[in-house]
């Protein structure tokens, strides 16, 4: 294969590499595509580790990428789910406000979610909140009808079998080194040494992507860093507490949602995640660190320009990582029925969250052209939802130097 020149090779096999695959080929068949992923598996990092909400695109600032790509991307999701017979639930969501204090952030959502043309939204009061979840209180929500629920797991093992029927590689246990132009192309260095020549190249690899961007000339800026989400999960018999899912009215100065109530396609309900910086973009257990990414997000300027900015609530969440009892106090806030004796111990997963030199989270996809390699510098919550519309978007930038 060393000698073979691919068409593409693309590195990373989570649900946006793959639907950009499955993109490419739809409209180019008979691309010669190599996929190579570090894992054993597809999905193994933030595919397969979020909650499975798909998102109605609420949150996201009227005319950016995540707002025109999550709503379009949940609407294809859905399709697709249908087309492949992959079980998801419209179960629906409400943005709750414990105040009036709450009220003017609310406002701001339903505007937003109103400009980006999220279905069925809507304003209820704390009397129809009782129906819709009869055991959460607050003075307001909002209720996005069409927000639903997926393992985004299964989503990207299905796009995996999708592109293989198709003629794509995809080679797992594959790690790669580094990327640099050659002979007009680019070539792909692995782990074992083995290089591989492609016309073109896609790397989204989440956090790793940051590493090769930079080594083949990337921008330093925005730099990615790794937050550690942690989740408690309901008792059996105390799921019934949470029918849908039950979101907080989040900081806008924030990308994270805050800690929330989430029922899951497998009948779990998930409360969380918390969002710790962690030293390594595996770091599932607070156990691991890599010093190279360490060093890397130590020496960016925005991290520590991010944590004087955001220093409260960065002990808020470390208050949050380190007891339990402040965790479910804090969901509790949301269902007060809801109690110490209630919860297990959950999973955890790692967000790969860029980070600008003046320590503004970035909250919106980054995509950089480099030497004929694409690099998905950041594509956070809402990517999952987004991966179909986003892969259009890469398609677009790609499909043009392959005819």
């Amino acid at each position: 294969m060393s000698g073979d020149r691919r068409d593409l090779v693309v590195v990373g096999a989570g649900i946006v590499a793959l639907a950009a695959v499955r993109e490419l080929l739809a409209r180019r068949p008979g691309l010669r595509v190599t996929v190579l992923e570090r894992e054993d598996g597809v999905a193994r990092h933030q595919t397969g580790s979020n909650s499975g909400v798909v998102h109605g695109g609420i949150y996201y600032k009227p005319g950016s990428l995540k707002a025109r790509l999550c709503v379009e991307g949940a609407q294809k999701l859905y399709a697709y789910c249908d087309a492949r017979g992959i079980p998801y639930e419209r179960c629906g969501k409400v943005i709750v406000a414990l105040s009036e204090r709450e009220l003017p952030g609310l406002d701001e959502l339903q505007a937003r979610g109103l400009a980006n043309g999220v279905p069925g939204l809507r304003r209820v009061g704390p009397a129809e909140l009782a129906e819709i979840e009869p055991h959460a209180a607050g003075v307001a929500a909002l209720h996005s009808p069409t927000t639903g629920i997926v393992d985004f797991g299964a989503v990207a093992r299905a796009l995996a079998a999708d592109v293989q029927a198709a003629g794509a590689e995809l080679r797992t246990g594959c790690a790669v080194t580094a990327i640099a132009p050659a002979d007009g192309g680019v070539r792909v260095t692995t782990a074992d040494g083995e290089q591989l020549r492609a016309r073109r190249g896609l790397v989204c690899a989440g956090a790793w992507t940051d590493r090769l961007a930079r080594a083949a000339g990337a921008p330093a800026d925005p730099r990615i860093v790794p937050f550690r989400g942690a989740y408690l999960r309901l008792r059996p018999e105390r799921r019934a507490l949470v029918r849908s899912l039950i979101y907080p009215v989040p900081d806008p100065a924030l990308p994270f949602l805050g800690v929330h109530l989430t029922k899951r396609i497998d009948g779990e309900v998930w409360l969380g995640p918390t969002a710790l910086m962690v030293g390594a973009p595996d770091a599932y257990n607070l156990r691991r660190v890599d010093p190279r990414s360490v060093a890397a997000t130590l020496a960016w300027p925005g991290t520590w320009r991010m944590m004087r900015r955001h220093w409260r609530a960065g002990a808020g969440e470390l208050r949050l990582g380190a007891s339990r009892a402040a965790f479910v106090r804090a969901c509790a806030a949301y269902v007060p029925e809801l109690g110490a004796d209630d919860v297990v111990a959950g999973p955890a997963g790692v967000r790969a969250q860029a980070v600008g030199r003046d320590g503004a989270l970035v909250d919106d996809f980054v995509v950089h052209d480099v030497g004929g390699v694409q690099y998905v510098r950041n594509a956070p919550s809402p990517a999952a939802t987004s991966a179909l519309a986003l892969a259009g978007l890469l398609a677009d930038r790609v499909a043009p130097a392959l005819a």
